[in-house]
């Protein structure tokens, strides 16, 4: 069975990372990862436009070194970006130290200091080492966008009936996961607004540094 909310286990184990960003305020935070993409991003971010709502898009590095005119789209509409590695290497398959040159790599592409990690697989040592530099974000609601085993309708309804206030919210701005997506983002949006809530981007303060010794 889909579990669209991460565990309260997960978040407690893993506490120094940000799983939500419950404020007392009716924000929700939604996340875009795997972008930019031709044909899928500006779509998105025409529906955000539509509702007046913000978003963080965690994006691969090869994605904006080849679309940087997307890119500059999410960052002139008001948007943040983050750093999704490089090449979408999955930590736990990773040496370290290529890891770590992987990310630097998205780094010269992306100015961010908030880093989400590809299918949320990272070892502890790899943790521990990207905190110094980076704000580490994960999630409270996924909303399955990409599994082909999931419909629209059942994508939009693993998000309505997960979200809380503080929620940080998983899409993806992919070929894959577009269908989904296209379906249930305007519908959440649309019906979250109506009910009062904002959407924002991710703003964490963070010490700026230079990501040396990587």
């Amino acid at each position: 069975m889909v579990s669209a909310r991460t565990p309260y286990i997960i978040k407690k184990i893993y506490y120094s990372l940000i799983w939500d960003l419950n404020n007392g305020e009716k924000d929700l935070y939604l996340t875009f990862d795997d972008g930019p993409t031709p044909g899928i991003t500006l779509k998105v971010l025409n529906i955000l436009d539509k509702y007046n709502a913000k978003a963080t898009f965690f994006c691969i590095g090869r994605n904006v070194e080849r679309y940087p005119e997307i890119y500059g789209q999410i960052l002139k509409r008001g948007h943040f970006a983050g750093n999704h590695t490089y090449s979408h290497l999955k930590g736990w398959e990773t040496e370290s130290r290529e890891y770590y040159s992987d990310i630097k790599l998205a780094g010269s592409f992306i100015k961010s200091n908030l880093f989400r990690p590809p299918y949320g697989k990272i070892k502890r040592t790899q943790l521990k080492h990207l905190r110094h530099y980076y704000n580490i974000i994960m999630w409270d609601v996924m909303s399955f966008d990409f599994s082909q085993s999931v419909t629209k309708e059942k994508c939009l309804s693993l998000v309505l009936n997960n979200v809380r206030p503080g929620s940080i919210i998983v899409f993806h701005d992919s070929p894959k996961a577009s269908e989904n997506m296209f379906y249930a983002l305007p519908k959440l949006i649309k019906i979250y607004s109506n009910l009062g809530y904002n959407f924002s981007t991710i703003n964490i303060p963070i010490i700026q540094r230079e990501l040396q010794n990587v």
